[in-house]
């Protein structure tokens, strides 16, 4: 969040401070569903959204469209870090999340929005990794979640996919085309009087000025009592308060021309780190491999390297070898959000609570955000959010 004097349009241009009851800060999922929610309350509140650039501009138009349950990690290790009451509710928010988006959002726009609720795998290419996701095929059955186990020969017929031992499918999970989804969401609301849209106004200060918050933004000021950050990895560039708590993080990813039918849904590999998908019109996503270079993959650039996405090709490559040599037409980064323990954050600052935020999603921002905002907002209107995303966890 960085402006110079001179791209600060308020300081050459005569504007009014405009005014506003709820101010959000940034144009991705998790601000378009907060602003959305916000709007379902039907309180007369005055809503301005801000964006730095055009809406979807950071991770959320920059995912692989996985709307996936649970967390970064395999369910084994979250029973083992939480206890399985806690994993059970944690995999639950992200269900509820995927339902929220059905019934509310797509509802019968499944083409226009490329969705697909196809389940997702999780492949190990180690008997090792095999051995977790058993562990957590028998306990995601035991609590009643819809997962099937599959061997080598299963994910070689049905994936097209070489070199792994074994692995289970989520059976309820799907995917999106992301921009087209905010897009849509938007579409509930933005003709409202109530709701106001600021994009290419990139915030690079909050002041208070008596009873109220002013956002400083390179197109002009506005007022207003609460302000809301969703600006989830950027949000240390704002306020020093999520310095220690959510962390910067470059996810890369390529994509193939459009290619015939060969992958039955999403997939995971190795622990989650590694993911690719097809497109109802062909292209084959594949992202991951931040494992490879810790040190460079954090942070607030988003170009691309060599060593990631010659990993990401040498991974077709080896594992589904049918699409060899395929022209790969986009590839491109984005910056994530990792919570300091992998679960997202809603709050408000302890030492400004007319701040409030939502963010910290560790890669799962698609899963999470829909119901993460309604959070948000129950929080602001003194209704109870669940304990594992409130931020009160961290005091």
């Amino acid at each position: 969040m960085s402006v110079s004097l001179w791209q600060d349009r308020s300081k050459t241009r005569d504007l009014e401070v405009q005014n506003f009851d709820i101010v959000i800060i940034g144009g991705g999922i998790a601000g378009i569903s907060t602003a959305y929610w916000l709007m379902k309350e039907d309180q007369g509140l005055k809503v301005a959204l801000v964006e730095k650039g055009e809406l979807a501009c950071g991770a959320t138009g920059r995912n692989a469209g996985f709307i996936t349950c649970g967390s970064v990690e395999h369910f084994n290790r979250l029973v083992g870090t939480h206890g399985a009451e806690k994993a059970l509710e944690i995999w639950k928010f992200s269900e509820e999340n995927l339902k929220l988006l059905e019934d509310h959002i797509i509802k019968e726009k499944e083409q226009k929005l490329q969705f697909e609720r196809k389940g997702s795998f999780s492949l190990a290419s180690t008997y090792e990794e095999f051995s977790e996701l058993k562990k957590s095929y028998d306990l995601m059955n035991e609590l009643g979640i819809n997962v099937e186990i599959l061997d080598q020969d299963s994910i070689e017929k049905r994936l097209n996919t070489y070199g792994f031992v074994g692995g289970i499918k989520y059976l309820d999970d799907a995917s999106v085309h992301p921009v087209l989804l905010l897009e849509e969401i938007l579409s509930h609301f933005k003709e409202s009087d109530s709701f106001s849209l600021f994009e290419n106004s990139e915030v690079f200060r909050i002041e208070q000025i008596k009873e109220l918050k002013r956002v400083h933004t390179k197109s002009g000021k506005i007022d207003a009592p609460v302000v809301i950050m969703a600006t989830n990895g950027y949000s240390t560039q704002l306020h020093p308060y999520f310095s220690d708590k959510i962390y910067p993080t470059r996810g890369q990813i390529l994509a193939t021309g459009p290619l015939p039918n060969i992958l039955e849904g999403p997939c995971y590999a190795n622990f989650v780190l590694d993911y690719f998908r097809q497109t109802p019109t062909g292209e084959v996503v594949i992202g991951g491999f931040r494992q490879l270079k810790k040190d460079t993959e954090v942070g607030y650039s988003d170009e691309v390297t060599d060593v990631i996405q010659d990993a990401l090709v040498d991974f077709l490559n080896k594992h589904i070898p049918s699409i060899k040599g395929t022209d790969i037409t986009h590839r491109w980064s984005g910056i994530m959000g990792f919570s300091a323990d992998g679960q997202p954050m809603v709050g408000s600052i302890p030492s400004d609570p007319q701040i409030y935020f939502i963010g910290g999603f560790t890669a799962h921002g698609m899963g999470l955000a829909f119901k993460s905002g309604k959070c948000l907002v129950d929080l602001l209107f003194d209704r109870p959010i669940p304990e594992f995303v409130s931020a009160k966890r961290f005091v």
